[in-house]
């Protein structure tokens, strides 16, 4: 399949050539879109760079710290633009280990998912380097959004996913709602609600070693309410078909 990690991007200059580099070693012609957002650290400056001898790496700029929900959002219409079949999220700070790109996509193709989710939590916590404090948080957000949505989802926040394109073009991504980590429950909702074939499969996930976290209270408050916002306007989630 013809297909693209999405990574974004704020402040990510230690990071962002190496995990672009990773991801490309792989699988065979898989591309890279990192979507900035007018990093004052010269994020995108390196990124174009790496442009002007691959093309395989490609960038979407944008203007300012606009949201991570957001961010997807921009880089999936791009993605879907430019006609790839699989489309992939992950961070930029090697949380996700790029090794794990061909299981995705893998799984993806030989039974025919729609979603495959790099899951923290189907196998026990596969986390390393969290503090416990942060581990009880995101594992207790899943059991929380669990509850509120009835998602038998595990792993409900988690940002390392693959779509299947012809999937993804039936969510209108002009309504998604989260622009926090909550716009991952939101799209893992939407794609269970609307009964396209989502798969977990067990990764590994690893605390960022450079860098700074972006996680703060708003984002947290965001996914407290998020989920029963979910829960009471499900009906227009439904696609129409």
């Amino acid at each position: 399949m013809k297909a693209i990690v999405v990574i974004p991007t704020y402040n990510e200059v230690e990071n962002v050539e190496n995990i672009v580099n990773a991801v490309l070693a792989t699988v065979e012609n898989i591309n890279v879109l990192v979507v900035d957002d007018n990093s004052p650290d010269g994020t995108a400056g390196v990124v174009k760079k790496m442009m002007e001898t691959n093309p395989r790496v490609h960038l979407k700029e944008r203007p300012g710290k606009m949201g991570l929900g957001t961010a997807y959002c921009d880089g999936f219409k791009y993605c879907l633009e430019k006609g790839f079949e699989a489309i992939f999220e992950m961070d930029a700070d090697f949380s996700h280990n790029p090794k794990d790109i061909p299981r995705l996509l893998e799984e993806l193709e030989t039974n025919n998912r729609d979603l495959v989710i790099g899951s923290r939590y189907i196998k026990g916590f596969n986390v390393e380097n969290w503090p416990l404090s942060r581990l009880i948080l995101s594992y207790g957000a899943s059991v929380y959004t669990r509850i509120v949505t009835g998602m038998p989802i595990m792993d409900a926040t988690g940002g390392f996913k693959c779509f299947r394109a012809s999937a993804l073009k039936q969510i209108n991504l002009d309504h998604i709602h989260s622009n926090g980590y909550s716009f991952q429950i939101e799209m893992n909702y939407r794609m269970w609600l609307n009964k396209f074939d989502v798969k977990e499969i067990s990764i590994v996930f690893t605390d960022r070693i450079n860098g700074i976290s972006k996680m703060n209270r708003s984002i947290i408050y965001e996914a407290i309410f998020m989920v029963w916002k979910l829960r009471f306007q499900k009906k227009s989630f439904l696609i129409k078909k």
